[in-house]
């Protein structure tokens, strides 16, 4: 009996903490907006979700932050910067291209280049290997 009882506070306390029931606005670019946003601010709990795919608390309430700045005419950079000073730039999933953060934009292409400059050496390298084998 208990057991069943558990299930059923589980099943039911699930249900109604649903995440974002319905739209959050009328107007559907202003839901567009709202989507885009929650999608790219990150959970600060969960770190690796979303507020958008999140359900606990802080992630619900950042999403209530986030549809009143959006209803009071705010812009996207406005709420990407009040989030940033608010909580760090963490909760941005795309860091901004920023002195501090040069080196995690530059980073990839600086080792697309090192990697293709060994590669042109080790072949450089083998098929004149190769030739002077073939010469002797």
């Amino acid at each position: 009996m208990k057991t069943i009882a558990l299930v059923l506070v589980i099943l039911f306390s699930t249900i109604g903490h649903a995440i974002d029931n319905g739209p959050a606005f009328a107007d559907e670019k202003l839901q567009l907006r709202y989507e885009k946003i929650i999608a790219e601010v990150r959970c600060l709990v969960c770190q690796n979700q979303s507020i958008k795919s999140s359900n606990v608390f802080l992630a619900v309430d950042l999403r209530n932050e986030i549809k009143r700045l959006l209803s009071i005419g705010k812009t996207d950079k406005e709420i990407a910067n009040y989030l940033v000073e608010r909580y760090g730039e963490f909760v941005l999933y795309r860091p901004r291209f920023s002195g501090g953060r040069i080196f995690l934009w530059l980073a990839p292409a600086a080792f697309l280049v090192t990697g293709l400059f060994m590669m042109i050496k080790i072949v450089r390298k083998k098929t004149s290997l190769a030739s002077d084998a073939n010469n002797d």
